[in-house]
């Protein structure tokens, strides 16, 4: 187990993406997907109320609903939910009504009390920031939210959120969650994690198999008739990210685990990170997730692999 930066949220070292659901995954596959992940130790879960609106015939929100069908069908006594607030159509933005009404229609959704970490899914220019961060602050002192947190904010950003919550009094975010893993590293090793080790944040990448790239199951640019994520991963096929998938391949062998379950394991390991993300559309792709939650790699492996993924970063 971990813990998410200052909180007391202790979570198992790798979440669950719910991107999927609604999407790739159906309500039987999500479910199936959702048990072998609670049944093989895992318990914390991602999603946010924009997921799936731009699936053709989605409206938002479904991926919160389906989760929330799973809890009440199964009752799991100690599951970690966090969604996402911003990206909703009927939500969009961070204004403090948006992000209370949008915070009830999640709590809704997912049938529960309290959201336990409720990220500002992506910054809002058009709306002042100290706004934000007093919506938020009241969503911890009514109880709609245990604790809070910011996805896709620039470093400065999140240093003027501390300060505005630190003037005000108010709850710090106490998770941060980018775009992060072995071919997407630069900024955020650079920029983000550095505020994350100085507030005592918590790093929750999302991404953390780009695209399905560091699965090694795309070894061409060609992605054709595959998955609708497909695109995204095959361009990342180059000789460098070929490269680099070998390393992975070679590393894992060692351990008798797969690429995605090494790729993970790496980004387990990185400073600040606390678990990261990663979907399953398959019943059968849970296993290789939870196994990068125990998978111990030696400083020289790390090592191996992070100059590895140098050259194939995009």
């Amino acid at each position: 187990m971990t813990r998410i930066g200052r909180s007391d949220l202790d979570i198992f070292p790798l979440s669950l993406g719910g991107n999927v659901f609604g999407w790739t995954a159906d309500r039987d596959t999500s479910f199936a997907v959702l048990d072998a992940f609670r049944d093989g130790g895992g318990d914390f879960i991602d999603t946010a109320d924009g997921y799936s609106a731009w699936v053709p015939g989605n409206s938002g929100g479904e991926s919160e609903t389906l989760i929330g069908e799973w809890l009440a069908s199964r009752k799991p006594s100690d599951v970690v939910i966090a969604t996402k607030v911003s990206t909703h159509p009927d939500f969009r933005g961070l204004s403090a009504a948006n992000v209370r009404a949008a915070a009830e229609a999640s709590l809704k959704r997912l049938g529960v009390e309290t959201i336990d970490l409720y990220y500002a899914h992506f910054d809002d220019a058009d709306t002042p920031l100290e706004e934000t961060v007093t919506a938020f602050a009241d969503l911890v002192r009514d109880g709609l939210v245990r604790y809070v947190a910011v996805s896709n904010y620039t470093a400065e950003r999140i240093r003027e959120w501390v300060s505005l919550a630190k003037a005000a009094g108010a709850d710090l975010p106490v998770a941060v969650q980018p775009h992060y893993n072995l071919v997407h590293r630069t900024e955020i090793e650079r920029d983000i994690v550095p505020v994350a080790e100085e507030f005592g944040m918590s790093l929750v990448p999302y991404s953390a198999l780009a695209s399905g790239f560091l699965t090694g199951k795309y070894r061409s640019s060609d992605a054709t008739g595959a998955s609708p994520r497909a695109g995204g991963a095959a361009k990342l096929a180059t000789p460098a990210g070929l490269a680099l998938i070998d390393a992975l391949e070679d590393v894992g062998s060692a351990h008798g685990a797969s690429v995605a379950t090494t790729a993970l394991a790496w980004l387990r390991t990185q400073p600040t990170v606390a678990a990261p993300i990663a979907s399953a559309s398959r019943v059968e792709q849970v296993a290789d997730l939870l196994a990068s939650a125990s998978l111990d790699l030696s400083s020289d492996e790390i090592a191996r692999l992070s100059q590895a993924s140098e050259p194939a970063q995009a």
